[in-house]
């Protein structure tokens, strides 16, 4: 018996019996025009083969200790397996990432100054949010997912995409629901608004196409770890506050570079989720930073980003004669160092959901500091 295993994963097509290697059937992720709309089934199924390569057998389920139901609608790992499609519908669309989208919008509201607690006021930043989490992000997620098939095959095979449990019609059919519900969602806004120029609407159209770009060949931004993960903290950070500062107010071109300055901690961000897929990463030629440059260096090239960042912002507050605000902003930013050490430099992977739970509240309510020392 050879020393060395190899894992090959197989995509089974419930429909028939043909079966197709992912790894080398690459076409099924590069061109769009290969899905079917036939309600077929997408199976990965995990066989041993003698090989020279040095590789794992992937679970067939979840790894063990997991199963939360918490944890399955929020889209995270550590998943419970479950059959019911409305779950998985929401599960796809990861509803963990659509806070910092929604917070977005409250920063790009209190940045305009025009913000009121009225009933009005209050219903337009609440469609505002749906459009920028549930759906854009939604849809974001879902599509990330979708092209991301074979490598979650080679990482997370219970994901519900490579496990089978929704087939590719029901997918394909969620990211254009959720695709237009936001863009309608964003002409409505740009209406309700008064604007003569739907800057929403574009601002979605746009936050759209990157997603599309960061995901789908053949531009895949994600194979660059650092246009990629720029592209993604941008769409986390900038858009959402934007479209929250169109809405009640005017975009600034002051306001649009701090906002992208900014990016480079969601760039930070964004690096996190890249060291739990290092190995299908590598496997699929995907060029991640901690591919490119080795899990430690990427561990503090994600923490340097994450501060640097808030402290360069820090000091532009203090050299703009807001003292009080880079102060705020500065006693944010250390506990964030303290579950830096805490968690995420002792293991990115075993402790990303922890560190993401225990640092990311701090960074976002600088994100509102910011907000609001740019409205006075």
């Amino acid at each position: 018996m050879a020393s060395l295993v190899n894992t090959v994963y197989s995509i089974r097509l419930s429909s028939n019996a043909k079966t197709f290697n992912p790894l080398q059937n690459r076409r099924l992720a590069a061109k769009p025009s290969c899905i079917s709309f036939n309600r077929r089934r997408l199976v990965v199924r995990a066989t041993e083969t003698d090989t020279d390569q040095v590789g794992a057998k992937a679970p067939d389920k979840a790894p063990a200790g997991s199963g939360s139901s918490i944890n399955q609608i929020l889209g995270i790992k550590g998943a419970k397996q479950e059959t019911d499609k409305w779950k998985i519908r929401v599960q796809l669309t990861k509803p963990v990432t659509w806070p910092p989208l929604i917070w977005g919008v409250v920063c790009g509201a209190a940045a305009s100054g025009n913000f009121h607690w009225t009933l009005e006021d209050v219903a337009k930043s609440v469609v505002c949010m749906l459009m920028s989490g549930p759906c854009l992000t939604g849809y974001t997620q879902t599509i990330n997912d979708w092209y991301d098939r074979e490598i979650d095959a080679i990482n997370e095979p219970y994901r519900p995409i490579p496990s089978g449990a929704i087939s590719e019609q029901e997918v394909i059919t969620q990211i254009w629901v959720l695709l237009l519900g936001g863009l309608g969602l964003a002409g409505l806004l740009d209406v309700w608004a008064g604007h003569n120029f739907p800057v929403i609407f574009y601002l979605a159209i746009g936050g759209s196409l990157l997603s599309y770009i960061y995901s789908a060949p053949p531009l895949k931004l994600k194979q660059n770890g650092w246009i990629g993960n720029f592209a993604l903290g941008a769409s986390y950070i900038s858009l959402p506050w934007w479209a929250g500062q169109a809405l009640f107010g005017t975009l600034t071109p002051d306001i649009i570079v701090l906002t992208l300055l900014y990016s480079i901690a969601g760039l930070g961000i964004a690096i996190v989720n890249d060291f739990k897929s290092i190995e299908g990463d590598r496997q699929m030629g995907l060029q991640s930073l901690p591919v490119a440059f080795g899990s430690e260096t990427a561990k503090w090239i994600c923490v340097g980003a994450i501060d640097i960042t808030q402290l360069s912002v820090a000091g532009y507050l203090l050299g703009a004669g807001k003292p009080y605000y880079a102060l705020a902003l500065l006693g944010l930013i250390a506990p964030q160092v303290f579950f830096q050490f805490k968690y995420f430099l002792k293991d990115p992977v075993k402790y990303d959901v922890k560190y993401q739970a225990s640092a990311q509240p701090f960074l976002i309510l600088g994100l509102l500091v910011t907000a609001l020392a740019t409205s006075h």
